[in-house]
This record gives C-alpha cells, structure tokens and sequence, in this order.
C-alpha cells in the first residue's frame, strides 16, 4: 500500500478558516432566517477598480486574435508587468530592487508555503504568536516541526508571542534562528512595525546568518509616513529577507489572484558543504519546474494597478475598508471593549470579554447577533483571549454589525 505524508497527521483538525466555514454553515442551516454578516475571512467585497477591469477585458479581446494571442508565458512573470512593480513599489520608496528580482505568482500564501521548498530540513524556524496560520502549518507538512503541545504549539519552533504586555512587537530571540516570519502590518493584530524595528531584526539576521521572510500583504493600508512599507527600506535587507505582496487586498484580487515575491540576487544561503548559494537561482528554478506563471489577462489587470486612473481607483479602495475599520474601532471603544489594530491595517484585534475564550466569544457573537468574527486562539497560543474582526465588507454590513454587537455586548 502507497504511504502518506505522515507530517499531515501532526496537524490540528481543521485548518482555522474551513472550521469557521463549518461552524457557520451550521449555523446557517439551522437557521435559515438568519442575515449573517462575516467579518472573519479577510476577503474583500467591493468590485475590482474600473482600470483592472478594463484592461483585463482587453486583454480578452487580445486572445481572440492570432497576431495578440498569448500562450505559456515566462514564469517569472511579464517584463511589463515586473517593471511597473519595480518602479512604483519599490524604487520610488529608495528601494534597491531591480524587476529581474520580482516573481509574480498566483498568491502570497501560495509563496510563503513554497518557499520552503529551497530550504533544508535543519534549520531553526521562528514565528510570532499569534500568526497567520499558513506559515506553521506548512512547516508541519514540510516535516519541519514535532508534534503540537496542549497549547496547540509545535516541537522545533520558536514561537515569539507579540501580546499587549510589548506593544504587539515581535521581539528578538535570545538564541539563534535560521529563517523568520514577520508580517507588518500585522495579520492577525493589526500591529505595525517602525523602521527602527525592523532595522533591529535587519541586524539580528544578518549577524546570525539569517534570513527573514517579509509578509508584506497589507503595507498599502499604511498611512503613517514614519512607517516602512517594505523591509528593503532597511538598510542591509537586500542580503537577509525575501518579501511577499499581493494584489489581493489593495486591488481586490482575491478572486483573480496575482502576487509577487521579490529575491534579491545578493542573497545567499549554505549548502550542506558549506558553500554559499544564490536564493535568487533556487527559487526561480524552483519556479520554472512547479509553475507555468500567472495568466496574461490576470497580469494585464495588475499592471493597470500602476496606471494613473488604477492608482486613483485603489487608493479609493484602501480609503474605503481603513473607514470600515475607524467605524469598529470607534464603536467598540465606546461599548467599552479593549481593542487593538485598524489604524494602518484592515484588522481590528479585540480582547474578549472578561471570562470568554475566543471561541466562546466566537459562538455568542454567532448564535446572539449573526456576526462571524475570527477566534484569536485560531492565529496560536498567545491569541487567546482576543478576537479578529475584519474591516473587509460593506458600510452598510460594518454599520450594522457593529450595532448589533454593541448593544449586545456593550461593557458600559
């Protein structure tokens, strides 16, 4: 008989966000005439900008004729498409990165699980907690971790809690580390990181040897000027950290999924010989033999993202959901609730009720008012106690939902 992956096993019953799909399907089908509103599942709701739309529909028009027809196309991604990303993402902040470094793909999640493929076995892995559950749970698949602790914790990570008591600061190990997960603004949080900050772990990495993976999913939600959008504006990054974007939420692709990954050709990692390694030529071989490349007409809807009308139009997005989230924040402040995020970012962190874990507060919120949030517990140990609330969703849907917990749970 054929033999599994065993690592599969090590992991806990559900994935956090098909539990809550579960729990809510349930819900619904025991309650037919329930109005449900979801605010757990970052998934935006609002149409994609005009400029993508209009652009994608060409492009459309162009595989309907020989002479503009496109077939396989490079798996790095188009040239067209890599400079645009280059120039407006990067090389305007003071960024040193060239659109040969940039890899378009179908998702950051995609990447972050992926890019373990180019690393070995050994290496000693740290995440914050709590923490967007892809990056543990394919190091589990990958074999790179024991089995999980009563806490939900695995053997052979190291976990570093960024909580109220530092600032949700995801704060430097004492011992050495090999690869580290960061994500600012934060998922699930909403904490932010300063450059000083990520300048410290800049220098952790590279005096260790280090290399940090920069989950940068949300940095178009920043509206501080003081605040970094991505690691590259922290000098030395180029030689220790590969960063991951997307598309999906500045844009709204969540639904026609485009991302990138930018590896720099400075950085380097060991062979077990000893010798040092371009990642660069790792993970576009890696690439170049798992994946054919993210469609033309999706890529032709990205690139319109840089157009001056797409620009105006996405910026009207993020302007949108950051209301969204200054709607929660203010509401629940006011019902006396503690909270947390949603200031330069689309999540609002909420610490539950005096004696209610996450998932209790989960199911009240579910069962009393028909609000779906998302359970702290769900991002690791150190999110017990709070609760994700999204701001990815109607006004009129934030507004109500808002209404119904307040009067419900209102602590004043």
């Amino acid at each position: 008989m054929a033999r599994i992956n065993d690592n599969y096993l090590k992991l806990k019953a559900g994935y956090l966000f098909p539990e809550i799909a579960r729990r809510v399907n349930a819900f619904a089908e025991a309650n037919p005439k329930a109005n449900i509103i979801r605010l757990g599942i970052g998934d935006v709701t609002e149409p994609l900008p005009e400029a993508c739309r209009q652009a994608m529909i060409q492009a459309v028009q162009d595989m309907g004729e020989r002479s503009r027809f496109k077939g396989y196309g490079p798996e790095q991604g188009y040239a067209w498409l890599r400079e645009k990303i280059a120039q407006h993402d990067f090389q305007a902040r003071g960024c040193a990165i060239d659109a040969s470094e940039i890899f378009i793909s179908d998702g950051s999640k995609c990447d972050t699980g992926n890019i373990l493929d180019i690393f070995g076995k050994d290496n000693k892995i740290a995440v914050t907690d709590p923490v967007y559950p892809v990056y543990v749970d394919t190091n589990v698949m990958a074999g790179n971790t024991g089995d999980a602790n009563d806490r939900g914790e695995y053997d052979g990570l190291v976990y570093l809690p960024i909580t109220a008591e530092n600032n949700f600061t995801a704060q430097i190990p004492n011992e050495k580390v090999d690869l580290i997960y960061l994500c600012f603004p934060n998922n699930p949080t909403g904490a932010t990181a300063t450059k000083a900050h990520l300048q410290d772990w800049v220098n952790y990495a590279k005096a260790h040897g280090s290399i940090i993976f920069f989950d940068a999913a949300y940095e178009a939600f920043i509206t501080d000027p003081e605040l970094p959008h991505s690691i590259y504006e922290i000098e030395g990054a180029r030689d220790c950290a590969i960063e991951f974007r997307s598309f999906s939420k500045n844009a709204g692709f969540t639904g026609t999924r485009c991302a990138l990954t930018v590896v720099p050709k400075t950085l380097k990692a060991k062979a077990q010989d000893g010798s040092e390694v371009e990642l660069w030529k790792l993970w576009n071989r890696r690439q170049s033999t798992k994946f054919n490349g993210v469609s033309y007409i999706v890529q032709r809807g990205a690139e319109a993202v840089y157009s001056p009308e797409g620009q105006a139009q996405v910026q009207g997005l993020i302007k949108f959901y950051l209301e969204n989230a200054t709607i929660i924040r203010e509401q629940l402040s006011a019902a006396g609730l503690t909270i947390y995020g949603g200031i330069n970012a689309p999540y609002v962190w909420v610490k539950t009720p005096e004696g209610l874990s996450s998932w209790d507060f989960f199911d009240q919120l579910l069962e009393k008012v028909n609000v779906v949030g998302t359970p702290g517990s769900g991002f690791g140990a150190a999110g017990e106690g709070y609760f994700r609330i999204s701001a990815f969703n109607s006004r009129e849907n934030v507004e109500e939902a808002m209404r119904r917990i307040t009067a419900k749970f209102s602590l004043t």
